[in-house]
């Protein structure tokens, strides 16, 4: 296929996403504050500072076991302003609806997205509607943004890891991506899988109140998954990182769906879980503070920040053996989120 067009796969959060971005998007908008490619824009303002982020959802179906389009989008916008150390505050809403679409439903997602704000204690100020004639969408597309404010003394970067550094994931991997695929496809279980899709600010606002300096990064694996995030942290840098397979939370049930699939756990998305790279002498205090919040009760320490390979992800496998961990390069699940 001609390289001139886009493809599902430069929306997956993996290389051709990266690329996609690094040479057209970056490009073209290219200062200090876009370079530093975080889920939020992090600025200074009079007094303190902001963080500014926005995302579009444009998942199929609409309605999944665990949530639907309008949880998804309050929850995801919320989320990367939290991992970005900053408290949310307010959000926007712009809805791109095709003729035809049922009010009922609308009501429904309108009804979700009130209940994951009322969570997140977050407030919906903005917004708008467009009306696109049959056939000119899939639906229902959603566009949500966000603003909120950093405590003092928080830098959330890549740039802070160092080699000791503890990897933490807050629960279970791939349980979005596999609950999006079953209902899709039709895949039946014997649990149902549900997404995770869930608003992390307090959990984050619970790490950085026990050590807030010891907090060097954090990421929500959502496109892309696990594999994809942990290179993001140690592309070009000076480090790696080592996690180690038995260590990581994967439902059987998911497990199993992705076995069944021929995917990779690792590269599944998520929407209610977060990685963090924390100092090893605040790791434990860190960990036990995520545990005793609602979504943190899973979290687990799975890897560490290593010297070698430098710029390089290993998985130590349960039969004693090594692999690289690369970022995703493909579309694994079009239209996840």
């Amino acid at each position: 296929m001609s390289q001139d067009k886009i493809l599902l796969a430069h929306g997956s959060g993996g290389k051709l996403t990266h690329s996609l971005i690094r040479d057209l998007f970056l490009q073209r908008f290219k200062n200090p504050i876009l370079e530093s490619l975080g889920d939020s824009a992090v600025f200074g303002i009079d007094k303190g500072r902001m963080a500014f982020t926005t995302d579009s959802y444009v998942v199929d179906p609409i309605f999944f076991p665990g949530g639907d389009i309008g949880r998804l989008a309050i929850c995801g916008t919320v989320n990367d302003l939290a991992v970005s150390g900053a408290k949310p505050l307010y959000l926007c809403a712009s809805f791109i609806i095709e003729e035809g679409f049922s009010q009922a439903e609308l009501r429904d997602i309108v009804r979700s997205m009130k209940e994951a704000a009322d969570e997140a204690d977050v407030q919906v100020v903005s917004g708008d509607t467009k009306v696109v004639s049959k056939g000119s969408c899939d639906r229902i597309f959603i566009t949500t943004s966000g603003i909120g404010l950093l405590p003092d003394g928080v830098e959330i970067s890549p740039l802070r890891i160092k080699p000791g550094d503890q990897v933490i994931i807050s629960g279970t991997i791939g349980d979005h991506g596999i609950a999006i695929l079953s209902k899709r496809e039709g895949l039946t279980f014997q649990t149902e899988i549900t997404s995770d899709v869930a608003p992390l600010n307090h959990l984050v606002s619970s790490m950085l109140s026990e050590a807030k300096d010891a907090v060097h990064v954090l990421r929500d694996p959502t496109r892309g998954g696990l594999g994809t995030t942990l290179n993001e942290f140690v592309n070009n840098s000076d480090v790696g990182i080592r996690i180690y397979e038995e260590r990581i939370p994967i439902r059987e049930e998911v497990r199993g769906g992705c076995e069944l699939l021929g995917i990779d756990p690792l590269y599944v998305a998520n929407e209610g879980k977060l990685v963090a790279v924390v100092a090893k002498d605040a790791a434990e205090r860190i960990l036990a503070s995520m545990k005793k919040t609602i979504y943190g009760r899973d979290a687990r320490i799975i890897g560490e920040v290593v010297h070698k390979p430098r710029g390089i992800v290993t998985l130590a496998t349960q039969i004693g053996g090594t692999r690289i961990v690369d970022m995703l390069s493909g579309e694994q699940l079009p239209r996840i989120c």
